[in-house]
């Protein structure tokens, strides 16, 4: 790795993953150059971000936070990061995945919140849905028990107050 290109992008690597508890390892190969920047713009809109660089750069940089890739990187890879929403994320590749007839980018590992995960886990945390629509669903829910509670004891003070008549 002598060569000054690949120390800065290993050094853009490094600082990239610096504080990154979820990011993705995706093959790439087969996109159109519109394809890959719709995918980058999908993924941006979600909070992450899409790394295309050579496999042995992203294996030096993930080993170096501790993490060991090297299975997942056989092949053209790219890693997409998940600052945010790590769900909206894998929605957005799911997502570009079923609207070519390769399946592409196609999904080869991942690091969850700390853990490495493989292709079902990451398949069903797409399947989840965004952060947003998570927490709504979540208010939606707390709202309704509420509500009911909220009823009931509007019953037992009506109750309360016939029995004292």
């Amino acid at each position: 790795m002598a060569n000054e290109k690949n120390q800065q992008t290993f050094s853009s690597l490094k600082d990239s993953l610096s504080g990154i508890e979820t990011f993705y390892v995706v093959d790439y190969q087969g996109l159109t150059a519109g394809q890959l920047s719709k995918l980058r713009k999908d993924i941006r809109e979600k909070g992450g971000q899409l790394i295309v660089a050579k496999n042995t750069l992203i294996n030096l940089a993930l080993q170096d936070g501790g993490k060991d890739f090297t299975d997942a990187l056989k092949g053209p890879s790219a890693l997409v990061l998940a600052q945010e929403d790590p769900a909206g994320v894998a929605k957005a590749l799911s997502d570009a995945a079923k609207g070519n007839d390769k399946g592409i980018p196609a999904i080869k590992g991942g690091f969850v919140e700390g853990n490495k995960v493989d292709v079902k886990v990451v398949e069903r945390l797409a399947k989840l849905g965004s952060k947003q629509s998570l927490q709504a669903e979540f208010v939606g829910v707390l709202s309704s028990h509420m509500s009911h509670f909220v009823a009931i004891l509007d019953a037992y003070k009506t109750k309360l107050e016939g029995e004292g008549a």
